[in-house]
C-alpha cells in the first residue's frame, strides 16, 4: 500500500493543482518566448501571438466554439462581469431586464445587484428541492424588456447540473440572449455551446488543472451575432473587448489544460463518477446524513452532504489535518451564515449549517476515498458523542 499524503485534497471545486504537463508547456514562455502579442514588428511578438492563437483554438474546442469567439480574461469572475455588464450596456435600447437564479455564483449575483443600482431589473428565479429551476417559471418571467437570461451550468456548491439545452431553446424562441457560467462544468462534462443555444459562456483555467489568473468568455459570432460593450479599455486588445497586455504564459497553460481535458474527458468522467459514488455510499452509511441536490443530475466529482446537528465549521476544524475540503464556495468560506444556495433549495438552517462539500479530481485515488470515509465517520461520531451541536 502506498503512503497516503495528508491532508487529502478534496476541494477541487475551489481550485486544482496545475498539471505537470501544463507547467511544461508554460515554462518556455517565461524566459525564451517572452514577447508581447501586440509587438507585431518582430519575431518575439510573432511567437507570442502564435502561441496565444493556438491556445485560443484549444480553449474553443472544449466547448465546440470557434477560436474567434473566445475572449481571454483574468478569470471567470471577470468573464461574468464582462458578459453581464457588457450586454446591459450595449442592449439598453432593447431593454433592461435580466433573469437569473438565486443559486448563482457571487460573480453573477453581486454583479446583478450592482446593475440593479444602475437601473437594471433583475428577476431571481427559485429552485426546487433538487436545485433545479422550473422551466415554465423561466419562460413566464420573460418580458418584452428581457435582454438576458443568466443561468449557471453546474452549481459550485452542490454540483447540480441545469438543463441548459432546454433553457437555450426557450431563450432562442423568445429572442433573448443566454449567458451561462460554466466554470465548474468545463472539463468535467461535455459542453456544446451550439447544441445548447448558449450565446455567452464563462469559464476559468484554474478549475481544470491550468494556472490561476486566466479565463475566457465565449461570445457567439452568428445566429445571432452577439455584441457586448467592453469594460476594460486602453489598447484595443482581444478585438477591442478586453484591453490589456495578454498573459501569454497563462493563456498557453490554459490552452494545454483544455487540450488534456478534451483527450481524457470520457475516461476521467467515468472514473470520477465511480469514485464519487463510492464516497457517497460510504458517507451516507453514517447515521442521519443527507445528500443535498439532485441525486443524478450532477457533476461527476462533487458531493454536498449534511451531518446534522453538527456545525460544518466545527467539523472542518476537526478534519483539517486529515482532509482539505470546504462547506461550500471558496468565495464564501469565511461566512458563518448558512449557505444561500442550500437555503434557496428549501433546506432548513440545521441541515444547511451542517453541510460539507466534497470535490474530487484528477489526482484523487480510491485509497483517498476510503480514507476520507473512515475519517469523516470517526470525527462525526466523536463530535456527536461529545454533544458538539449547533447552539
Amino acid at each position: 500500500m502506498s503512503i497516503l499524503s495528508v491532508p487529502v485534497y478534496m476541494d477541487y471545486s475551489a481550485t486544482t493543482p496545475c498539471d505537470e504537463r501544463v507547467v511544461d508547456a508554460m515554462l518556455p514562455y517565461f524566459t525564451r518566448f517572452f514577447g508581447n502579442t501586440a509587438s507585431r514588428i518582430h519575431s518575439y511578438g510573432w511567437q507570442a501571438e502564435a502561441a496565444v492563437e493556438l491556445a485560443r483554438e484549444q480553449v474553443a474546442q472544449i466547448i465546440h466554439a470557434q477560436p474567434k469567439e473566445i475572449v481571454f480574461t483574468s478569470g471567470a469572475t471577470e468573464a461574468c462581469n464582462l458578459a453581464l455588464r457588457g450586454v446591459v450596456e450595449l442592449y439598453a435600447v432593447k431593454g433592461n431586464h435580466i433573469i437569473t437564479t438565486k443559486t448563482e455564483h457571487k460573480a453573477v449575483l453581486d454583479t446583478c445587484k450592482a446593475l440593479e443600482k444602475k437601473g437594471a431589473i433583475i428577476t431571481y428565479l427559485d429552485v426546487d428541492a433538487n436545485g433545479l429551476i422550473d422551466l415554465t417559471a423561466l419562460e413566464q418571467s420573460i418580458t418584452p424588456s428581457t435582454i438576458l437570461v443568466s443561468i449557471m451550468l453546474a452549481n459550485n456548491e452542490t454540483g447540480v447540473v441545469q438543463n441548459v439545452a432546454e433553457i437555450g431553446k426557450i431563450c432562442k424562441q423568445h429572442k433573448v440572449l443566454f449567458f451561462c457560467d460554466a466554470t465548474q462544468a468545463v472539463g468535467k462534462i461535455p459542453i456544446d455551446v451550439l447544441a445548447s443555444e448558449i450565446d455567452l459562456l464563462a469559464f476559468s483555467s484554474h478549475k481544470i488543472y491550468g494556472p490561476k489568473g486566466v479565463g475566457a468568455l465565449y461570445i457567439r459570432s452568428r445566429n445571432p451575432r452577439v455584441k457586448i460593450a467592453p469594460q476594460i479599455t486602453g489598447g484595443g486588445h482581444e478585438n477591442n473587448l478586453r484591453s490589456g497586455t495578454l498573459n501569454v504564459t497563462g493563456i498557453v497553460g490554459f490552452g494545454k489544460a483544455c487540450s488534456i481535458c478534451m483527450e481524457e474527458l470520457s475516461t476521467e468522467q467515468e472514473r470520477l463518477t465511480r469514485l464519487r459514488d463510492r464516497l457517497k455510499d460510504g458517507l451516507l452509511q453514517i447515521p442521519n446524513t443527507t445528500l443535498n441536490g439532485h441525486p443524478s443530475q450532477r457533476l461527476p466529482n462533487v458531493l454536498n452532504i449534511s451531518f446534522p446537528p453538527l456545525n460544518s465549521g466545527l467539523l472542518l476544524s476537526a478534519l483539517n489535518k486529515s482532509i482539505a475540503l470546504s462547506s461550500g464556495s471558496a468565495c464564501t468560506s469565511g461566512s458563518l451564515d448558512p449557505s444561500y444556495v442550500l437555503s434557496a433549495m428549501g433546506i432548513d438552517d440545521t441541515h444547511a449549517r451542517a453541510a460539507l462539500r466534497f470535490s474530487i479530481g484528477r489526482f484523487t485515488t480510491e485509497e483517498e476515498i476510503d480514507f476520507a470515509i473512515r475519517e469523516v465517520n470517526e470525527k462525526v461520531t466523536q463530535l456527536r458523542n461529545e454533544g458538539m451541536f449547533i447552539g
